[in-house]
């Protein structure tokens, strides 16, 4: 799809205002209730559909299915990436009012991050086509891993921190407690950061480990740089009422790793079999609807075999407590 700089630019525009009127209303800390976080959920999935909907005018069926296709994809990653985000706030104590400030600059981080990744990925896809071959590949490998990770219940253990946050921490010091909402303080005469932007370096840093799978995976899906960066942007900007709205339920959704393997693993197929295509060797290609389609199903599967692991096991967990 050709997109010119002023719809470019437009874009990006209308999402800052869009960023803006959540920061503002949500910007007095409090705890984010169930009603507060499904309004918002609501609103950024309906965003998204009218923007879809509004690609079909603009751009005509082809890109809008590459949409949605995409922007599933990244919500149900991010969704995933929410586990991880339960015990980064468990890990450093973060108090409930504080929590929606931690999430919204976080994910604005790693938006600004993703950006960057999206760019340098649509620059090597125009200058090497074989690097579908190594996408694939990797995603292949990921699918698998998820696999093995969800075997061994990984997301029950401890969050550790990367590298360059303890090197972030060793070089400007951490302050004792929380300060508020505020960043730095002077703390015996030196200027350290509170654990809230510890926190946040941690949210923003983590997404974008995650987008070495996502980024990926959505290239899988389309070229195009625009589809990839708005599906990715709208993904995002729904994870922190997200966060809020299925906190309770991420630990019943038992079965989610083994869905997203098969969506990445299946990805990863489509982006090699798209690469054989480009180097001349007759293969069949996957199409958009039918991604999409198999998506969605193995999304719903999951959600359904999840939940329904879930309520055969509270019974036998209720009687081994009592």
């Amino acid at each position: 799809m050709n997109v010119s700089p002023t719809v470019w630019l437009l874009t990006v525009a209308v999402l800052c205002v869009l960023v803006a009127v959540d920061f503002f209303i949500g910007r007095k800390p409090h705890e984010v209730s169930i009603r507060e976080a499904g309004t918002w959920t609501i609103v950024w999935i309906v965003l998204a559909c009218v923007f879809g909907v509004g690609l079909v005018f603009y751009g005509g069926g082809g890109p809008a299915g590459e949409f949605f296709a995409g922007y599933i994809t990244e919500k149900s990653l991010s969704v995933d990436n929410l586990f991880v985000f339960v015990l980064i706030m468990a890990k450093f104590s973060v108090p409930a009012q504080y929590q929606q400030r931690v999430l919204m600059i976080g994910v604005l981080m790693a938006l600004v991050l993703r950006a960057v990744f999206i760019a340098a990925g649509a620059a090597i896809i125009s200058a090497f086509s074989w690097v579908f071959y190594l996408f694939g590949a990797f995603l292949i490998w990921t699918a698998w891993k998820l696999i093995q990770d969800a075997r061994k219940e990984q997301h029950e253990e401890e969050y550790q921190e990367n590298k360059l946050l303890k090197a972030v921490e060793r070089r400007f010091g951490v302050a004792d407690r929380y300060h508020g909402t505020k960043l730095w303080i002077e703390q015996n005469g030196k200027r350290v950061m509170t654990p809230m932007l510890v926190v946040m370096l941690a949210i923003g840093s983590t997404d974008v480990l995650f987008a070495l799978d996502s980024i990926p995976a959505i290239y899988g899906l389309t070229q195009d740089p625009y589809i990839v960066f708005t599906a990715n942007a709208f993904a995002l900007m729904g994870l922190r009422q997200l966060y809020f709205l299925i906190g309770g339920l991420l630990k019943k959704l038992v079965h989610l790793s083994y869905g997203l393997s098969l969506i990445l693993g299946f990805i990863g197929v489509k982006l090699v079999l798209h690469a054989l295509h480009e180097s001349g060797v007759h293969v069949p290609e996957i199409s958009i609807p039918f991604s999409l389609g198999f998506i969605v199903l193995v999304l719903a599967v999951t959600t359904f075999t999840s939940l329904r692991a879930t309520r055969k096991q509270q019974p036998r967990d209720e009687i081994g407590v009592s």
